[in-house]
């Protein structure tokens, strides 16, 4: 798995990374088949100082790719808030994937007469 951490008109520090990195732990506990993870951390220059901040990732899946953004006036509550709807959308990927095919009753009637 590649995870890639850029900055946009600041600098990524190592405690930054490390957050990232600490966070991005949950996703990939509840999904391992992560190809790669981009995530860009950036400063926007707006008037609204509540929405400056901004985090974004995208995951690459197998199949699908995931992406998400989010905005706050401190990076590591949008940290915490883009890792939580990373989190919602990986989990309902990963439902959505699965196999959820059960054995029809027909055949679990006829498995059960043979048996008899």
């Amino acid at each position: 798995m590649n995870v890639t951490i850029s900055g946009h008109h600041l600098e990524v520090t190592p405690s930054l990374r490390e957050y990232v990195l600490t966070k991005l732990d949950r996703v990939t506990r509840h999904f391992d088949q992560v190809v790669d993870i981009t995530v860009l951390l950036s400063v926007e220059k707006q008037k609204e100082k509540e929405r400056r901040q901004k985090a974004e990732v995208n995951v690459h899946v197998k199949g699908k790719d995931i992406f998400v953004e989010t905005a706050h006036e401190d990076l590591y509550a949008a940290i915490d808030q883009l890792m939580d709807k990373l989190d919602r959308q990986v989990c309902r990927h990963k439902d959505r994937v699965q196999d959820h095919h059960h054995d029809s009753l027909k055949r679990q009637d006829s498995s059960w007469d043979a048996v008899q």
